[in-house]
């Protein structure tokens, strides 16, 4: 599995205006480090234990982003260094999120996900329930914390044109949303077997792992 030369493949096919999140979770750090060693420097895990054991151990200037589902008490040990929370998905998080956020005198990035996939294992929240956040008193109060778009994940399928509908539907979200919402940047949807039709469907950051680390080992 030659990581360098994968991420370089990757990086040739989508274009600049894609953000590429190197997933490496479960992957230990001598990969991580292949990948750095091309200039690479965003990477995402879905443990927050997993992703603080690894920000304390390779070079400072990785960019972490959190992809997993979040436990509010597990919050507290990443605000000091996260650049990004990818799965928000209820009000009492982002609470929890602002509050050690203000203890650490840092603003941190979020964004919402929103529920596009049918299977039940899947986290994230409607539409309506999105809009009622950010309508919300308590988040408008907030100042250590910055929503600044949509993730979310398609159904797990070989069928091309239900990826293709889920994407096409974030992205209509994602558009309806950023007309009253300014901060709405970035929209995170696309893994290892789909991020081209991601990309096609308006994403402009995905979430590859496997394509670049192997497959994983869960032992």
């Amino acid at each position: 599995m030659d990581i360098a030369e994968n991420i370089k493949n990757i990086k040739t096919e989508i274009s600049s205006k894609v953000t590429l999140v190197a997933i490496s979770k479960t992957k230990p750090n001598e990969d991580v480090m292949a990948a750095y060693e091309t200039g690479h420097r965003i990477f995402g895990e879905n443990k927050v234990q997993e992703m603080v054991e690894k920000w304390e151990n390779l070079p400072k200037d990785i960019q972490w982003h959190m992809v997993g589902h979040v436990q509010r008490n597990k919050v507290k040990y990443m605000v000091t260094f996260v650049d990004l929370i990818h799965a928000v998905d209820s009000l009492k998080l982002l609470k929890e999120i602002e509050k050690q956020a203000k203890k650490s005198n840092r603003t941190i990035q979020c964004l919402l996900q929103i529920k596009i996939a049918e299977e039940d294992t899947k986290y994230g929240i409607n539409v309506d329930k999105a809009e009622e956040i950010l309508q919300s008193e308590a988040f408008q109060k907030m100042s250590h914390v910055k929503i600044v778009g949509l993730m979310g994940m398609a159904t797990l399928t070989d069928n091309e044109e239900k990826i293709r509908k889920e994407f096409s539907f974030l992205k209509d979200t994602f558009d309806e949303l950023q007309k009253k919402q300014p901060s709405f940047t970035t929209l995170s949807m696309g893994m290892s077997g789909d991020y081209k039709i991601a990309i096609e469907c308006g994403s402009n950051m995905i979430r590859v792992g496997s394509s670049i680390f192997g497959e994983r080992n869960y032992n």
